[in-house]
Protein backbone atom coordinates (compact mmCIF):
# COMPACT_ATOMS: atom_id res chain seq x y z
CA UNK A 1 0.00 0.00 0.00
CA UNK A 2 1.56 3.37 -0.96
CA UNK A 3 2.24 6.13 1.89
CA UNK A 4 -1.18 8.30 0.34
CA UNK A 5 -3.60 4.76 0.83
CA UNK A 6 -5.14 3.93 4.13
CA UNK A 7 -7.04 0.53 4.39
CA UNK A 8 -9.49 -0.64 6.63
CA UNK A 9 -11.76 -3.60 7.11
CA UNK A 10 -14.70 -3.82 8.28
CA UNK A 11 -15.85 -7.30 9.76
CA UNK A 12 -19.11 -8.58 9.39
CA UNK A 13 -19.69 -8.20 13.36
CA UNK A 14 -20.34 -4.99 14.83
CA UNK A 15 -20.72 -2.95 11.65
CA UNK A 16 -21.99 -0.16 13.57
CA UNK A 17 -18.94 0.89 15.77
CA UNK A 18 -16.66 -0.08 12.75
CA UNK A 19 -18.59 2.42 10.53
CA UNK A 20 -18.06 4.93 13.44
CA UNK A 21 -13.65 4.18 12.50
CA UNK A 22 -14.84 4.85 8.78
CA UNK A 23 -15.85 8.28 9.37
CA UNK A 24 -13.21 8.77 11.57
CA UNK A 25 -10.91 7.84 9.19
CA UNK A 26 -12.55 9.91 6.00
CA UNK A 27 -12.52 12.96 8.06
CA UNK A 28 -9.26 12.55 9.21
CA UNK A 29 -7.12 11.18 6.14
CA UNK A 30 -5.66 13.80 3.57
CA UNK A 31 -7.50 16.67 5.44
CA UNK A 32 -8.10 19.69 2.93
CA UNK A 33 -7.59 17.23 -0.21
CA UNK A 34 -10.30 15.32 -1.98
CA UNK A 35 -10.22 11.74 -1.72
CA UNK A 36 -11.87 8.41 -3.38
CA UNK A 37 -13.52 5.82 -1.22
CA UNK A 38 -14.41 2.34 -2.38
CA UNK A 39 -16.04 -0.15 -0.83
CA UNK A 40 -15.90 -4.18 -2.16
CA UNK A 41 -16.76 -7.40 -0.50
CA UNK A 42 -13.08 -8.37 1.45
CA UNK A 43 -11.95 -11.86 -0.44
CA UNK A 44 -9.20 -13.98 1.22
CA UNK A 45 -6.22 -15.34 -0.38
CA UNK A 46 -3.95 -18.51 -0.48
CA UNK A 47 -3.00 -19.58 3.08
CA UNK A 48 -0.33 -20.27 4.29
CA UNK A 49 -0.19 -23.98 4.28
CA UNK A 50 -0.61 -23.75 0.89
CA UNK A 51 2.55 -22.05 0.18
CA UNK A 52 4.47 -24.21 2.25
CA UNK A 53 2.84 -27.15 0.59
CA UNK A 54 3.89 -25.73 -3.05
CA UNK A 55 7.45 -24.51 -1.81
CA UNK A 56 8.64 -26.97 0.35
CA UNK A 57 6.96 -30.51 -1.14
CA UNK A 58 6.10 -29.85 -5.07
CA UNK A 59 9.03 -26.89 -5.94
CA UNK A 60 11.58 -29.20 -3.83
CA UNK A 61 10.90 -32.55 -5.20
CA UNK A 62 10.71 -30.87 -8.89
CA UNK A 63 14.18 -29.01 -8.16
CA UNK A 64 15.56 -32.38 -6.44
CA UNK A 65 14.61 -34.20 -9.80
CA UNK A 66 15.53 -31.44 -12.09
CA UNK A 67 18.53 -29.85 -10.72
CA UNK A 68 16.68 -26.51 -11.11
CA UNK A 69 16.32 -23.93 -8.46
CA UNK A 70 12.82 -22.94 -7.39
CA UNK A 71 12.74 -19.12 -8.77
CA UNK A 72 13.43 -21.09 -12.18
CA UNK A 73 10.77 -23.61 -11.97
CA UNK A 74 8.03 -21.48 -10.28
CA UNK A 75 8.60 -19.05 -13.33
CA UNK A 76 8.57 -22.25 -15.68
CA UNK A 77 5.38 -23.72 -14.28
CA UNK A 78 3.45 -20.21 -13.81
CA UNK A 79 4.38 -19.63 -17.62
CA UNK A 80 2.92 -22.73 -18.80
CA UNK A 81 -0.13 -22.53 -16.69
CA UNK A 82 -1.07 -19.06 -17.31
CA UNK A 83 0.99 -18.53 -20.73
CA UNK A 84 3.90 -16.33 -21.44
CA UNK A 85 4.27 -12.85 -22.43
CA UNK A 86 7.26 -10.95 -24.24
CA UNK A 87 8.91 -8.32 -21.85
CA UNK A 88 11.40 -6.01 -23.12
CA UNK A 89 14.98 -6.10 -22.13
CA UNK A 90 18.24 -3.66 -22.31
CA UNK A 91 20.01 -4.38 -25.64
CA UNK A 92 16.35 -4.32 -27.51
CA UNK A 93 15.99 -7.54 -26.80
CA UNK A 94 12.94 -9.91 -25.39
CA UNK A 95 12.34 -11.99 -23.03
CA UNK A 96 9.50 -14.48 -22.39
CA UNK A 97 7.61 -14.46 -18.76
CA UNK A 98 4.91 -15.94 -17.44
CA UNK A 99 1.39 -13.72 -18.52
CA UNK A 100 0.86 -13.92 -14.42
CA UNK A 101 2.53 -15.47 -11.29
CA UNK A 102 0.34 -16.80 -7.79
CA UNK A 103 1.33 -13.33 -6.56
CA UNK A 104 0.89 -11.06 -9.51
CA UNK A 105 -1.34 -10.37 -12.29
CA UNK A 106 -1.19 -9.67 -16.64
CA UNK A 107 -0.30 -6.18 -14.82
CA UNK A 108 2.31 -7.22 -12.64
CA UNK A 109 0.46 -5.83 -10.02
CA UNK A 110 -0.13 -7.73 -6.71
CA UNK A 111 -2.99 -10.18 -6.84
CA UNK A 112 -2.48 -13.16 -4.95
CA UNK A 113 -4.50 -16.35 -5.97
CA UNK A 114 -7.89 -17.35 -4.29
CA UNK A 115 -7.56 -20.85 -2.49
CA UNK A 116 -9.61 -22.31 -4.78
CA UNK A 117 -7.21 -21.37 -7.79
CA UNK A 118 -4.45 -21.58 -5.98
CA UNK A 119 -4.97 -25.30 -5.09
CA UNK A 120 -6.32 -25.86 -9.07
CA UNK A 121 -2.46 -24.40 -9.89
CA UNK A 122 -1.12 -26.85 -7.16
CA UNK A 123 -3.10 -30.01 -8.92
CA UNK A 124 -1.78 -28.95 -12.39
CA UNK A 125 1.72 -29.05 -10.56
CA UNK A 126 1.56 -32.68 -9.31
CA UNK A 127 0.26 -33.27 -12.79
CA UNK A 128 3.10 -31.76 -14.28
CA UNK A 129 5.84 -33.38 -12.06
CA UNK A 130 3.34 -36.85 -12.99
CA UNK A 131 4.05 -36.57 -16.55
CA UNK A 132 7.52 -36.05 -15.50
CA UNK A 133 8.18 -39.18 -13.41
CA UNK A 134 8.43 -36.83 -10.43
CA UNK A 135 5.45 -37.95 -8.07
CA UNK A 136 4.22 -35.53 -5.95
CA UNK A 137 1.91 -36.63 -2.88
CA UNK A 138 -1.33 -34.91 -1.81
CA UNK A 139 -0.94 -32.29 0.52
CA UNK A 140 -2.22 -32.78 3.90
CA UNK A 141 -6.18 -32.17 3.23
CA UNK A 142 -6.57 -29.16 5.80
CA UNK A 143 -3.69 -27.50 3.66
CA UNK A 144 -6.85 -25.72 2.18
CA UNK A 145 -7.95 -23.56 5.64
CA UNK A 146 -6.50 -20.85 6.04
CA UNK A 147 -3.82 -21.01 9.67
CA UNK A 148 -6.81 -20.49 11.83
CA UNK A 149 -8.15 -23.64 10.56
CA UNK A 150 -11.05 -21.80 8.73
CA UNK A 151 -12.29 -22.30 4.82
CA UNK A 152 -12.37 -19.28 2.68
CA UNK A 153 -14.69 -17.76 0.30
CA UNK A 154 -12.11 -18.51 -2.66
CA UNK A 155 -12.15 -15.52 -4.29
CA UNK A 156 -8.61 -13.71 -5.87
CA UNK A 157 -7.52 -10.76 -3.41
CA UNK A 158 -6.11 -7.43 -5.27
CA UNK A 159 -3.99 -5.27 -3.28
CA UNK A 160 -5.50 -1.87 -3.02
Amino acid sequence: MKANEQKLVIPKQQREIHAERAKRLVMDFLPGEEVEVMFRRRKRERSLRQCRYLNGVAYKLLGNATGYDRDDISEFLCGTYFGWKDKPIPGKRVKQVPVRTTTTDEEGKRCVLSKLEFAEYVDFVQRFGAKHGVVIPDPDPEYFLDDKGAANDGQRVRAA
